[in-house]
C-alpha cells in the first residue's frame, strides 16, 4: 500500500498545507481518505489517477473534511475521462452523509447522483466489518469530535494496517482501535496549549501512540502554530517508540 498526503493542514488558510485529504494505493484499487476542498486539485498535482478512483472516505462533516466532494461529483459529471467508467464509486461515511449529499445537491440542483456512472453512498455502522476497496477490509470507532466522527482502520489480506483517526479530542481507546497497525495518521493540531478541547496537541497525541505501538505514526492537521516551533525537538522530547512523522503536503510512504 502506498499512502501519500495531499493535505496537512486545517481549515485556516496556509501557504504550504492544504486541508484534509490522503490518498492510499492498494492491490485492490485506490481511496480517497476525506475531500477538502483543495483536494481536487492536489490530486492533479500529485499526478494521481482520480478518474479512476474507487472509493471515498468521509470522517465527518467540518467543510475542510468535506468541502470538495460535491464540487469533485460536480466535476465528474462533466470530465471526458469518466464518460467511458464502468465500475461504480462508492462514498462511505458515518450516518448523515446521506442527507449531507443531498443537501448539497439541493442547494442548485446540481444533479450530482446523475453521473455517468454508478454512484453508491454508504453508511457504514460503527465497529462493523465492510469491505471499502476490493481486498481492503474496514472498521470504524467513534471519535470524540462531533456526533458522526470515525476513525477508521484499515487492513489487507497480507495483515497491514493502516489507521486514520481524523479529528478528535483526546481518546485512550484509540490506542486500542490501532494496535498492530503498520502506519497510524493520527491529528496533533496544536504543539501544546491546545485552544479546542475536541483536538489533540502533541502530548496526547503521544500517549495514544504510545498506546498504539505503531511501526510509524504520521501527525497531521497542523495549525499553523505549529509553523513557531521546531517540530523534530518537539517529538524527541518523546518517546513512544517507532518512527514518529510531521506531516507536509506530498509526503509518501509505502505501508
Amino acid at each position: 500500500m502506498q499512502f501519500i498526503v495531499l493535505g496537512s493542514g486545517t481549515t485556516v488558510p496556509h501557504p504550504k498545507r492544504s486541508s484534509s485529504a490522503y490518498w492510499l494505493e492498494t492491490a485492490g484499487g485506490t481511496l480517497l481518505l476525506d475531500c477538502s476542498a483543495s483536494a481536487i486539485h492536489r490530486i492533479t498535482q500529485e499526478g494521481l489517477d482520480w478518474a479512476n478512483l474507487d472509493s471515498i472516505w468521509i470522517s465527518h462533516f467540518h467543510m475542510d473534511h468535506v468541502g470538495g466532494l460535491a464540487p469533485f461529483l460536480a466535476g465528474t459529471r462533466h470530465a471526458p475521462q469518466m464518460k467511458e467508467r464502468e465500475k461504480p464509486l462508492r462514498i462511505f461515511g458515518g450516518p448523515g452523509l446521506k442527507r449531507l449529499l443531498d443537501n448539497f445537491n439541493s442547494a442548485n440542483n446540481y444533479k450530482l447522483f446523475e453521473q455517468p456512472f454508478q454512484l453508491e453512498v454508504i453508511e457504514a455502522g460503527e465497529l462493523e466489518k465492510f469491505e471499502i476497496l476490493p481486498d481492503l477490509e474496514a472498521i470504524t470507532a467513534s471519535t470524540p469530535h462531533t456526533p458522526e466522527s470515525r476513525a477508521i482502520r484499515l487492513e489487507d489480506p497480507a495483515g497491514k494496517v493502516m489507521v486514520y483517526t481524523a479529528d478528535t479530542g483526546f481518546a485512550l481507546e484509540l490506542g486500542d482501535f490501532a494496535k498492530g497497525a503498520r502506519l497510524l495518521v493520527i491529528e496533533a493540531s496544536y504543539p501544546n496549549d491546545k485552544t479546542q478541547e475536541k483536538h489533540l496537541e502533541l502530548a496526547e497525541a503521544m500517549q495514544i501512540i504510545s498506546r498504539a505501538g505503531p511501526k510509524r505514526a504520521v501527525l497531521t492537521h497542523l495549525y499553523q502554530v505549529w509553523d513557531d516551533v521546531d517540530g523534530e525537538a518537539e517529538i524527541a522530547k518523546f518517546a513512544p517508540g517507532g518512527e514518529i512523522i510531521l506531516a507536509y503536503d506530498g509526503l509518501r510512504l509505502e505501508v
